[in-house]
């Protein structure tokens, strides 16, 4: 079984977060899921675990920075096309997400970068693998 990776993040406002990812069309698995920490699902083998602040503090043992002055980590998520990439940093946009400057396009790779609500920075990338010969 291949490895599965749990992203935890701390946000601010459950309900908030969940209709901004749900816009994405990311679903949330109510199995791991109470009033202050939930599970979005974004693929097989990816999920993020959203905890409001004081939660994700207990887990850490510090206080939490804002995504808005301080940087935690990038999470970037792989997109089927460019023009997937600019649909889903546009819904991201108009669900009240921030954009982060333009598209980047290097050889083989297209991205685009958000902030979501609480300030986290991701990226929806393509990589088309067949122009890497």
């Amino acid at each position: 079984m291949g490895r599965k990776i749990f992203v935890n993040l701390p946000i601010r406002d459950m309900q908030r977060s969940q209709d901004f990812f749900r816009a994405l069309g990311f679903s949330f698995n109510p199995q791991f899921a109470n009033e202050q920490s939930t599970c979005m699902v974004m693929s097989d083998s990816t999920v993020a675990m959203l905890h409001l602040e004081p939660v994700f503090d207990g887990f850490t043992g510090q206080q939490t920075g804002t995504g808005w002055t301080t940087r935690e980590v990038i999470v970037g998520l792989s997109a089927t096309s460019p023009d997937d990439v600019d649909h889903l940093v546009d819904v991201a946009v108009s669900a009240g997400g921030q954009p982060l400057g333009g598209a980047i396009a290097q050889g083989p790779m297209y991205m685009r970068a958000f902030r979501d609500l609480d300030g986290h920075q991701w990226s929806f990338i393509h990589m088309d693998i067949s122009a890497l010969g």
